[in-house]
C-alpha cells in the first residue's frame, strides 16, 4: 500500500449537520429544544447561572493608574560598552540589543561607573547618573 492509496474507513467520516435548514433536518429549533436558557443564543461573558460571578466574589484592592508610564532602565555599566564620543540615543540602544522595548521612554540609572565621554539622550536620568555622566566629561539631553 502506498500513501496515495490510503482511504478513510467506510462510515468513519460523516458530514456535519446543517442546522436550521427546514423541518426535515433538525430545522426550526436546531436541536436546542423549546425555550429555556440553553435555547438562547448566548449568555454574558463570566455568567455563572445566577451564582455570584468570580470577578465579583474576589476582593478588590488598590488602584491601577491607566496613564502610568513605564520606562526601560539602562545602567551606567551598560553605557560603558560604547566608544568615546558616541551619541547614545534610544534608537542606538534598541539596535544594539540593550533595550528590547523602549516602552514610554528610557531612564538612565547610576548602577556602576562611567569613564567615557558620551552624549546621552534619554527621557529621564537619576541625579547620581546625571552627575556621573557630566563628571566623565559627557553631556545629557532630556528628550
Amino acid at each position: 500500500m502506498k500513501l496515495h492509496e490510503l482511504k478513510y474507513a467506510e462510515g468513519s467520516r460523516s458530514s456535519r449537520q446543517r442546522l436550521g435548514r427546514g423541518l426535515g433536518s433538525k430545522g426550526k429549533t436546531s436541536g436546542r429544544g423549546q425555550k429555556g436558557q440553553k435555547a438562547r443564543s448566548k449568555t454574558r461573558l463570566g455568567f455563572e447561572g445566577g451564582q455570584m460571578p468570580l470577578y465579583r466574589r474576589i476582593p478588590k484592592r488598590g488602584f491601577t493608574n491607566i496613564s502610568r508610564k513605564e520606562y526601560a532602565v539602562v545602567n551606567l555599566t551598560t553605557l560603558e560598552q560604547f566608544d568615546n564620543g558616541t551619541e547614545v540615543t534610544p534608537e542606538l540602544l534598541k539596535e544594539s540589543g540593550i533595550v528590547k522595548n523602549t516602552k514610554s521612554g528610557i531612564k538612565v540609572l547610576a548602577n556602576g561607573s562611567l569613564s567615557k565621554k558620551l552624549t546621552v539622550k534619554a527621557s529621564k536620568f537619576s541625579a547620581t547618573a546625571k552627575a556621573a555622566i557630566e563628571d566623565a566629561g559627557g553631556k545629557i539631553e532630556v528628550i
